[in-house]
């Protein structure tokens, strides 16, 4: 697996991810996509297969933004076909990475509450919940806020 920066010109494909990952109500288009990376502290990180047969083939990707020292990750997205191998423990462990890079001591998420997969992945890497949103998704879920200490 190869990761990289995302680009605001790749917001087409990364779309196309998060159409394959989310619910209707829950997807990013490319025009918000394209402005989350043009924005200033945005950044992304794409994961590409990168191994025989299939080249580059992209499997997943993350969007967050960093403002002082906090940083915010705006969505997660990977692939259902490539999904439970190890590619979104590696996608928020670079993104976690480039917030420090920006200054960040906080990484701040939100996660629905039901999303037990999502969830897990988080608290593993070291993610502790600080709020709840309710009814905050289109489907009225609640999201878990959580935060992620950068500097230990």
């Amino acid at each position: 697996m190869i990761l990289r920066a995302a680009l605001a010109h790749e917001a087409a494909v990364l779309a196309a991810i998060h159409a394959e990952a989310f619910a209707p109500p829950d997807r990013w288009g490319p025009d918000a996509i394209a402005l989350m990376l043009d924005a200033a502290g945005g950044f992304g990180v794409l994961a590409l297969d990168g191994a025989p047969p299939f080249g580059e083939e992209p499997l997943g990707f993350g969007l967050a933004r960093a403002m002082a020292d906090e940083a915010e990750l705006l969505t997660l997205a990977v692939r259902p076909a490539a999904q439970r191998r190890g590619i979104g423990r590696a996608l928020f462990g670079a993104l976690a990475g480039q917030a420090k890079t920006f200054g960040a001591d906080m990484l701040f998420l939100e996660v629905a509450e039901g999303n037990l997969a999502a969830r897990g992945l988080y608290v593993a890497a070291g993610a502790a919940e600080v709020g709840r949103r309710r009814r905050y998704y289109a489907d009225g879920s609640d999201a878990l806020v959580l935060r992620l200490a950068l500097h230990p």
